[in-house]
């Protein structure tokens, strides 16, 4: 773990660049995906064994795997799951959409929603709360058909806790990770059914193949390596903050968790609270921000754009009101991003790497076509006719012209 204390001034255009990793990874991805272009499920069985020392005969998971799965995890943890299922849905119930018509001068126009047939979610190895957070919207927006890839252990299982997840969300599940992953999806196999759309989070390579593949597929957006930033006051607690900041760096060790405040002791506070972290596992980089004002603070952050903002001040509103770029937003010291990684109901699938500032988290949305809708009679197109047929000579078209003349002289 790389950790770094600067002071806000100082920080240069590679605090900001989250995309170079990724970019780099380009040319093997490229590889990769023509591979399974090419060849289908035995390519992918081939880049098991060689990314993942994993020796496959079908990247199917069968019916006797899921039953084993739901005898090997205890009840209690089921529960939890359940919970995490029910607080998950209830809050994307609240996105659907509804189909919605208005009449005007005899025209009536509106919009109807429609979801995609078939998708695709990627589940990071061992990341259960991930199936369910791209699963998840996707029924409630009312696809039918879901397939998730995930890594398999060196033993050619699936986690057992992905398997119940998958059995509680009812999806099917195929045995592959990594870029050969997403390529398999957009491509289709023998095995793996072909999607309209790829969602979830996951490795700079996983990213990288979702990026190259936009031409081919829809995607959500570029989703991994994580990050956390954390605007902070003096009112913080430094133990609460040094353990986000650490939850955060044990993803990846390509992610990035950064401490934004304008006080000068609590970075020192955190910094010895993450230096007496023996037994916590330390893969990312953390940055310790030191800042002038609450405003500069903000200014960064909104620049930064992260992946998910931690507010803990004195006047977090205030701070919440200029906050124009993040992917989702953690109020007060008992919102820990944690809680939104899980059960809190909120998705946990966030746009990094600054595509923040453009794009938002996964969403009911992300699943359903919108669609406008327009029926006008005789009377309705004469209202409009006149100024259509000007507007289309304008534009030299006359045969668009022509196609309302003859409908309302």
């Amino acid at each position: 773990m790389m950790m770094q204390k600067c002071h806000i001034n100082d920080l240069n255009e590679s605090f900001f660049d989250r995309r170079s990793v990724i970019e780099d990874v380009y040319d093997d991805v490229r590889r990769i995906i023509n591979d399974v272009r090419t060849e289908g499920d035995k390519a992918i069985i081939r880049l098991e064994k060689k990314f993942d020392n994993v020796d496959l005969d079908d990247i199917s998971v069968t019916n006797e795997e899921f039953d084993s799965a739901m005898d090997n995890v205890d009840q209690r943890t089921v529960d939890s799951l359940n919970l995490a299922y029910k607080r998950i849905y209830s809050y994307h119930d609240k996105q659907r959409r509804k189909n919605w018509f208005i009449e005007n001068d005899g025209s009536i126009l509106g919009e109807i929603f429609v979801p995609m047939e078939n998708v695709g979610c990627y589940v990071p190895s061992s990341y259960f709360s991930s199936l369910l957070m791209s699963v998840i919207p996707a029924k409630v927006a009312g696809v039918k058909n879901i397939s998730v890839c995930t890594p398999p252990n060196k033993k050619g299982k699936i986690d057992d806790l992905i398997l119940v997840a998958a059995k509680i969300t009812n999806v099917s599940v195929y045995k592959v990770g990594g870029a050969q992953a997403i390529a398999g999806l957009a491509y289709g196999t023998e095995t793996i059914p072909k999607v309209e759309k790829i969602v979830g989070p996951g490795n700079r390579y996983v990213t990288a193949a979702k990026i190259l593949l936009k031409d081919r597929v829809e995607i959500d957006f570029p989703a991994g390596p994580s990050e956390l930033l954390i605007l902070a006051d003096k009112s913080a607690i430094p133990e609460f903050l040094a353990l986000d900041l650490l939850a955060q760096a044990e993803h990846d060790y390509n992610s990035r968790a950064i401490l934004i405040t304008t006080s000068e002791d609590l970075i020192e506070q955190v910094e010895e609270e993450i230096e007496q972290a023996d037994d916590i596992v330390k893969k990312g980089s953390i940055y310790l921000v030191k800042s002038d004002s609450i405003d500069d603070s903000i200014r960064i952050t909104n620049d930064f754009a992260p992946e998910h903002l931690e507010i803990i001040t004195e006047d977090p509103i205030y701070v919440l009101k200029h906050i124009k770029n993040a992917g989702s937003i953690f109020i007060g010291e008992y919102s820990p991003v944690a809680a939104g990684d899980y059960a809190s109901g909120t998705n946990h699938i966030l746009p990094t790497a600054g595509y923040a500032k453009v794009l938002s988290g996964l969403s009911v949305d992300d699943f359903l076509k919108r669609m406008s809708v327009q029926m006008l009679d005789k009377d309705a197109l004469k209202v409009i006719g006149e100024d259509v047929i000007l507007m289309a000579e304008k534009e030299g078209l006359k045969t668009h012209a022509r196609s309302i003349e003859r409908r309302i002289l």
